[in-house]
């Protein structure tokens, strides 16, 4: 039985670029205790048992057109505390994004490798 998720995996071709949307922007920190894989890669912590890796490859997708509707495509969704507020973080950073279409507190954004992210608001 599943019991929950360990983590998500996002292609990057460019890990400085990406540790400025993640680190940077959305304020993750590094795992360095992660074991070094055959490629490079950073591990972050989302909670408690919960990560995102990200791993330095080509990306076989570089080419696709996206949908502008991150909630379109396969995504993975994230809890936060306050989607008001990251919405503020996200327009005064020019980072583009979607709001949900099922009328939910949660909005979608794109990492720099165009990987389509969730935010949804924490229940209360």
């Amino acid at each position: 039985m599943i019991i929950g998720i360990h983590h998500a995996t996002f292609i990057s071709s460019d890990l400085a670029r990406s540790r400025d949307f993640y680190e940077g922007l959305l304020g993750l920190k590094p795992n360095h205790q992660r074991p070094q894989m055959n490629f490079e890669g950073l591990w972050y912590d989302v909670a408690a048992n919960q990560q995102i890796h990200l791993m330095l490859l080509p990306n076989p997708e570089a080419d696709i057109e996206r949908p502008v509707h991150g909630g379109r495509e396969h995504h993975v969704a994230l809890v936060v505390e306050d989607v008001k507020a990251l919405a503020a973080h996200l327009l005064s950073a020019g980072v583009a994004f979607t709001l949900s279409q099922s009328g939910r507190s949660a909005l979608f954004c794109r990492d720099p490798d165009d990987n389509a992210l969730e935010f949804i608001q924490a229940k209360p």
